[in-house]
């Protein structure tokens, strides 16, 4: 288990409906473009022209951009002891996050379930919204997380 710093929170600290809010995140075309040569090269990430004949009518990062903000912010907002260890996500993109928005993420915890047979952990659900500064969703996520009791 990862050292766990000042305030970290633990499997018996947290409850059903407690929220976490992460700062701003500020993004554009240079940074989707990067993001886009480096991982996910579509005409529509990269090429502004092309970007407005597409689908998305306009540049539009890529939703696994989007997911590496939405992680970046989740890491330093949701205090988890240990780290956010996946064990499962469910992941959709309601609209494309542009360039000039300014995300932030919305987190609450919608289920706790300690492990029978590990008697030291237990799964937290997570949902979050990652949301423009227009108040949009941009993505919804869902994931089952690794979170350990405290020692001793």
């Amino acid at each position: 288990m990862a050292e766990s710093g000042a305030g970290a929170v633990y499997l018996d600290d947290v409850a059903v409906g407690e929220c976490y809010s992460s700062r701003e995140y500020a993004l554009d075309v240079s940074r989707i473009k990067d993001f886009a040569r480096d991982f996910d090269p579509q005409p529509f990430h990269l090429d502004e022209d092309f970007a407005a004949r597409s689908f998305f009518g306009g540049l539009a990062a890529s939703g696994w951009h989007t997911a590496a903000i939405t992680m970046r912010l989740m890491v330093e907002s949701v205090p988890f002891a240990g780290g956010l260890i996946g064990a499962g996500v469910e992941l959709s993109w309601p609209r494309p996050t542009r360039p000039d928005d300014v995300l932030h993420v919305e987190s609450v915890i919608t289920a706790i379930a300690p492990s029978r047979s590990k008697p030291d952990r237990g799964i937290v659900t997570l949902r979050s919204e990652t949301f423009n500064q227009r108040g949009e969703a941009v993505q919804n996520l869902v994931s089952k997380l690794l979170l350990f009791r405290r020692e001793g």
